[in-house]
């Protein structure tokens, strides 16, 4: 009888701490439909124009290519350095890998402003000039630890003795990594870049220290929240970027899932 009450209890408490969490974040879409400029109860009408208006501004669409384009060089070159890294701390089990773990997720503890304005001093150090690449530079260290957990746990239960055999077979290592290693870790790989390409296109803190005049989309929105005309225009942006994001995490989370109880992509490592 007790148990029965305790799992009520936490079912209660998992709806309450959801419904906190994510209800907030439906007025978002909800007020992007509104016919009106004050984001205010009751609704004016419902109406489309201000999605109409997002895709017509031009300075919009150059921050989200570039954001596009950040997002990919970033979540290619982190995927590309975290990948080895993970291989070495969970199959090679390498003396003090807790260690090194501690120290590639320090990014995630250190507030990003002063990340980003580390990043700024380092950057005018160095005279990189701020524009796109020192911007992929920023994201590509803040995304490593991202990577590094999903492939972290697509490695973890690997059977070594695959690697063994392609070995055993005359294999080299590149080769033993190439057809049997990567074809098991691929959704992995893959999962890392959805996300990793996430966590880049939604950063706002670093990109504002390091973008210079090469705008990315987080920047954009905070530079057209000065002006109350544009706020509609901002909230279906903002919604339309919500719904994408929700979309790539579900999707990158079913495809890290695959092949870890023995069917999908990962399947054809075992071929």
């Amino acid at each position: 009888m007790e148990k029965k009450h305790g799992g009520i209890g936490l079912m209660i408490y998992a709806i309450a701490y959801l419904t906190f969490l994510y209800v907030p974040v439906l007025f978002l879409p909800l007020f992007s439909f509104n016919d009106s400029l004050f984001v205010a109860f009751p609704l004016k009408g419902f109406t489309t124009k201000w999605y109409a208006q997002m895709f017509e501004d031009e300075a919009m669409h150059r921050a989200f290519w570039n954001t596009l384009r950040v997002g990919f060089a970033a979540a290619l070159a982190s995927t590309a350095l975290a990948l080895p890294a993970a291989k070495a701390l969970t199959l090679n089990r390498m003396r003090g890998g807790n260690v090194l773990i501690g120290f590639a997720n320090i990014p995630l503890f250190v507030p990003e402003i002063v990340l980003g304005i580390s990043l700024l001093i380092l950057m005018t150090a160095a005279k990189v000039p701020l524009s796109l690449i020192s911007v992929t530079v920023g994201h590509t260290l803040f995304c490593i630890p991202f990577a590094l957990a999903v492939l972290m746990s697509r490695f973890e239960g690997f059977d070594r003795s695959l690697e063994e055999a392609s070995l055993d077979l005359g294999e080299s290592g590149w080769m033993t990594f190439w057809r049997v290693t990567f074809p098991i870790v691929f959704p992995g790989v893959v999962a890392s870049l959805l996300l990793t390409f996430l966590v880049s296109f939604d950063d706002f803190m670093v990109a504002f220290f390091l973008c210079g005049t090469d705008t990315t989309l987080p920047v954009f929105i905070w530079g057209e929240l000065r002006f109350p005309f544009k706020l509609p225009g901002v909230l279906a942006l903002g919604a339309a970027i919500l719904i994408g994001s929700c979309i790539l995490v579900a999707f990158a989370e079913w495809v890290r899932r695959l092949g870890t109880t023995g069917s999908g992509p990962a399947s054809f490592g075992h071929a």
